[in-house]
């Protein structure tokens, strides 16, 4: 509020000042104010205050209100404009009925794909189901692996005590693993192990690397091995049996072809044993904080009387698939069940065809007598 200049007396020539940069108008002079001056009016020190305090108070609120309506617009006209955008607020997504679920692509099957079991001494099948129909084998293959890798120490070209150097990828390699890494050193026979228990992949890239030089070079070599054993339906694309990479075909096998596979690694190595009987191994055990505990993937080495071996393979798209073997009073039998959609009935459904296999090898069973039928009894 500006101040208002206070005046000791007040007639109608008074020019009274507000603030210099807003005067009143000048003051009309006597003769032209109409009907004459006015009467004078006794002054006193009270009425003169009364008279005052009134006209400051109006003359304020006068002046407040012209200063608002000329300065109000100046002031609009000249203050810079804010250069911020109000953000529009988001749109909400407009509501989507949601997309169906993508298509299941796996090959696997209730009970499985494929399934057989053979008599180890003579390759004689024993029990059968869809055993020449095509599935994944995943990590199953490996023992392809170890089949080449026994062979070449049959032929003095390696040996378990070798030393293989980890590469960056063996040590990349995903999916089951010791977790490898670049530049470590083991021997032969602990990847041996790691490959067959844990399943590692990373061990079986290293082993492959050890013995050809390179996967793509093993992986000659075990389409080859297939060959020569007569697994004509059978073909391998990798060391590991993991899921094909984009524009890469998947490892292929059949139930009986993979029989056949493991009927040669019982045969002729028979240390094949000693590596899938084998339950739980530490890897990298002198080393505390980097130990990994293996254990394997094969139940039924504690579920089925006598077994002990073979492999176990799984992704998803293949389904559960099992080599598995066992050996009682001297005679052994080798089953396959190959992609089965779930695990529990994989390794049900290989328990059984073991017995079935033990039970063809144990001859045909005499035919148990029918108890003869009551004649219906007579109402008296």
């Amino acid at each position: 509020m500006f101040p208002v200049l206070r005046s000791r007396s007040f007639n109608a020539t008074t020019r009274i000042s507000l603030h210099p940069a807003y005067p009143l108008a000048a003051p009309r002079p006597v003769a032209e104010i109409p009907g004459g001056p006015p009467e004078p009016v006794a002054s006193t020190p009270a009425r003169r205050g009364g008279c005052l305090r009134t006209l400051r108070r109006m003359m304020s609120l006068a002046l407040v209100g012209w200063f608002a309506g000329v300065a109000s617009p100046a002031t609009a006209a000249t203050a810079p404009k804010s250069t911020k955008t109000q953000k529009a607020a988001p749109k909400k997504p407009a509501k989507t009925t949601p997309a169906p679920a993508p298509a299941r692509t796996s090959i696997s099957k209730n009970p499985y794909i494929g399934a057989i079991a053979i008599d180890a001494d003579t390759g004689r099948v024993l029990a059968e189901d869809k055993a020449d129909a095509q599935g994944y084998p995943a990590s199953m293959l490996k023992l392809m692996d170890l089949f080449l890798v026994l062979e070449k120490m049959q032929r003095s070209e390696m040996a378990l005590q070798d030393q293989v150097t980890v590469s960056a990828r063996a040590a990349k390699t995903g999916g089951s693993q010791v977790w490898l890494a670049e530049k470590e050193v083991f021997s032969v026979e602990d990847l041996l192990f790691a490959l067959m228990i844990q399943s590692a992949n990373d061990a079986a890239v290293a082993l492959a690397e050890k013995a050809a030089g390179s996967t793509e070079a093993f992986v000659v070599l075990m389409n080859q091995k297939a060959r020569a054993l007569g697994m004509t339906q059978t073909s391998f694309q990798s060391v590991h049996g993991l899921p094909p990479s984009a524009g890469q075909q998947p490892d292929r096998t059949t139930a009986r072809d993979f029989a056949m596979l493991c009927r040669e690694l019982v045969l002729k190595h028979p240390e094949t044993l000693r590596y899938t009987s084998t339950r739980e191994r530490d890897f990298r055990a002198a080393i505390p904080d980097k130990k990994v505990i293996m254990r394997t993937h094969n139940h039924l080495l504690a579920q089925v009387q006598g077994c002990d071996g073979l492999k176990t393979g799984y992704f998803a798209n293949a389904g559960f698939s099992i080599a598995a073997t066992a050996t009682r009073k001297g005679q052994r039998v080798i089953a396959i069940v190959l992609g089965s959609s779930d695990r529990k009935v994989r390794d049900a459904k290989a328990a059984e065809f073991i017995q079935r296999g033990f039970t063809a090898l144990a001859g045909p069973a005499a035919p148990a007598k029918a108890n003869p039928t009551p004649p219906p009894s007579r109402s008296p």
